[in-house]
């Protein structure tokens, strides 16, 4: 009888560990998600500390265990970048030698015009902003005109806030996919986001958990195609599917929160696939690192290891458990964008020699060719597998 393979591979958005060599370059020196959550009082993270987190050469925080259960090391991105998209494609194996396009004044007046003239809406701000502020601050002149509210961050997106009531959430999304077409070249931005919010006024406005991504393609194949040709299950739960334009996934759930996602990824685990189940929570992103909010991060890091210890005893014996970051987004800088840290990588499963320091890996791309190599799928991508030295 075969028994399946499965990997669980769970991205912790933006939960740095600090101390990328090359902070300073992006702004980022001295940013240390880890750290700045670790020390509040909310945080509380038994399991990941079993596994050994705090083990990780280089993290200067929480009690390193005498005997971590998993293997764990520290992962430098080798792409010039600290954003989703690309730290998600170098998990996947792609390494990207040019950074995304930012616009950090605003996008060019010729492409705005061309997306009003396509949308037959005008726009509004058009300026980096928080995605909070940026609602009170225009929200009910979009409210009283459908005009479109148009900003970006520090990251390479366009992102389109609008009210439900006043653009339904299915015509944010035609609105969206018409921006991504119209955004290539120079202009090739990582993600189109849909913001859609509700409230009657500034002040109680809030966004809604409708938000949809609309990424770039990947631009060659990633571990996700090398695994579908190889007839493996690709399960994507929370964004993983817009980061890869759908390509390369053969199944995907939404989450509604971090603990949504978890559900989920609790309830594939005790399903019958071959193949890899690919997780993102993006909440310690979007709802803490960038809010600046210390507490809800730690809580948020707590909420998840307690479900962390709902997942580890139903693993199977041939099952995998990665988990690891993109970037960091250190909650307790006075940046609300994106740092350029390390982040950890955890291995745990019956076939894994608990204690295994993998040291510090130059590429998240590690971790794409580990997971080819364990189910013996062939793939030209980037990075170095470890899996010779954390099998028993």
């Amino acid at each position: 009888m075969t028994v399946n393979k499965r990997v669980f591979l769970i991205v912790l958005d933006s939960f740095g560990i600090g101390g990328a060599p090359d902070a300073a370059a992006f702004g980022d020196e001295g940013s240390d998600t880890l750290a700045s959550i670790a020390s509040h009082p909310a945080f509380n993270c038994p399991n990941l500390q079993k596994l050994g987190l705090f083990n990780i050469c280089g993290v200067q925080c929480g009690t390193p265990v005498a005997a971590p259960a998993g293997a764990f090391g520290r992962m430098q991105e080798a792409s010039s970048g600290k954003d989703t998209t690309t730290g998600h494609w170098e998990i996947a194996g792609i390494e990207s030698s040019r950074p995304l396009p930012t616009f950090p004044e605003g996008f060019p007046p010729e492409l705005i015009a061309q997306f009003e003239q396509a949308t037959g809406r005008r726009v509004l701000c058009n300026m980096p902003y928080s995605g909070t502020q940026v609602l009170d601050d225009y929200g009910e002149q979009h409210m009283a005109t459908g005009d479109l509210i148009v900003y970006t961050s520090a990251d390479s997106v366009f992102q389109i806030a609008a009210h439900e009531q006043v653009v339904p959430v299915e015509e944010l999304y035609r609105i969206c996919e018409t921006a991504r077409a119209l955004l290539t070249g120079d202009w090739a931005v990582g993600r189109v986001i849909a913001r859609p919010f509700v409230g009657e006024k500034a002040g109680a406005f809030t966004r809604t958990a409708n938000r949809h991504d609309f990424s770039l393609v990947p631009p060659r194949k990633t571990m996700l195609d090398h695994l579908q040709a190889a007839g493996k299950a690709t399960i994507g739960v929370g964004k993983i599917y817009d980061i890869f334009g759908g390509v390369g996934v053969s199944e995907s759930t939404r989450n509604k929160s971090n603990h949504h996602g978890m559900e989920t990824t609790l309830s594939y685990v005790q399903k019958d696939f071959d193949g890899l189940c690919f997780v993102n929570l993006v909440d310690f992103d979007s709802a803490y690192g960038h809010r600046n909010n210390v507490a809800g991060y730690a809580a948020a890091a707590t909420d998840f290891d307690e479900q962390l210890g709902q997942l580890l005893p139903l693993l199977q014996k041939q099952d995998l458990l990665i988990i690891t970051a993109d970037h960091g987004c250190d909650p307790a800088t006075p940046s609300t964008d994106h740092s350029r840290e390390c982040v950890p990588v955890l291995v745990y499963g019956d076939s894994v020699r608990p204690g295994t320091d993998l040291g510090v890996r130059r590429s998240f791309a590690d971790i794409a060719a580990t997971v080819l190599e364990y189910f013996d799928a062939e793939g030209d991508i980037c990075g170095t597998s470890f899996l010779s030295d954390i099998l028993k």
